[in-house]
């Protein structure tokens, strides 16, 4: 089996867990009744545990050394590739911006659009670490493929969708998921993955503070903070989920590699519906073809073009 194949399988993994996390953040918002709030306590409860592995681990103190120089220097880096944190922190204010007056399902159709888009652009120009990758039919039929996919998976919730300018948000939320990744991808491959997920979430922390800050000053603090811990796992899960993404996508691009996460999570809400409901939640067919047209859209996207460099390999 090629690098390319382990990293699709990878990113389905990555995507199973980024659906644990987004069910365990949105316990979490609803108990506050604030879903930037919780997104800060998860941002920053990965920050927590990364920053001090960062400055105690010396791969994490040469990556932060190695970053520093590249950017001051005249490498290939520049400091807006250390902004990759923002997209995953803005993703979560449209969901409380947007998410409401759109729907669930036209939400999250309008991100995959964005991010399928985003994937064939980066990949397109090069901005990953898996360098330039043209836009083949296939890949083109694949991305066409997984927003179809996911219109079915979430087509019987579309029924109370109200389309409006609120679509561009998730639509660029999109954009800069397919951004995040390739940027982030960069910072690993000059730097360490330690290096990486802990700027990740460093950027996103504080763009969450800030946000926060303007949620409290409208709205006041939450009335309460639940006491059940598992609430609070959601940041250690974001870890894995960042650490998957920056190792795995020079092996994948970024469009199997968002391709593969859109797979995994439509599979693990999928489980997680079956195995741990939650009042309300109900199992249709259509969900269940979604996710299996979804796997097979990763699966056509990353047939290789001929034309296309040889796989990179595995990582010695």
């Amino acid at each position: 089996m090629n690098a390319r194949a382990l990293g699709m399988i990878g990113a389905a993994v990555v995507g199973v867990l980024l659906a644990a996390q987004a069910r365990l953040n949105g316990a979490l918002g609803a108990e506050l009744g604030d879903g930037v709030i919780a997104a800060l306590i998860s941002f920053g409860g990965g920050l927590a545990v990364l920053l001090p592995a960062a400055v105690l681990h010396p791969a994490g103190r040469r990556g932060a050394r190695r970053l520093v120089a590249e950017v001051r220097g005249s490498g290939g880096l520049r400091a807006w590739h250390c902004l990759g944190g923002v997209c995953g922190a803005y993703l979560v204010i449209t969901q409380g911006v947007a998410a409401g007056g759109l729907g669930v399902a036209l939400f999250t159709v309008s991100v995959v659009a964005g991010q399928v888009t985003s994937g064939l652009v980066v990949d397109r120009f090069g901005l990953g670490p898996a360098g330039p990758q043209p836009v083949t039919v296939l890949r083109l039929v694949g991305a066409a493929l997984a927003v179809f996919a996911v219109l079915i998976a979430v087509s019987a919730q579309l029924g109370d969708a109200q389309v409006s300018w609120l679509v561009l948000l998730p639509g660029l939320a999109g954009l800069g998921l397919g951004w995040q990744a390739a940027v982030n991808g960069r910072v690993q491959q000059v730097a360490s993955t330690l290096t990486a997920a802990t700027l990740n979430f460093g950027v996103g922390t504080l763009a969450l503070v800030l946000a926060s800050a303007a949620v409290l000053v409208l709205r006041g603090a939450p009335e309460r903070f639940p006491t059940e811990p598992w609430l609070y796992a959601g940041g250690l899960i974001g870890i894995v989920v960042i650490v998957g993404n920056v190792a795995l996508v020079r092996f994948t691009g970024v469009l199997v590699l968002s391709l593969g996460l859109i797979a995994g999570q439509l599979l693990g809400a999928l489980l997680l519906d079956v195995l741990v409901p939650v009042p309300g939640s109900v199992v249709v067919p259509s969900t269940v073809f979604g996710v299996l047209l979804t796997l097979i859209a990763v699966g056509v996207a990353a047939v290789p073009d001929r034309r296309s460099r040889p796989d990179p390999g595995l990582p010695r």
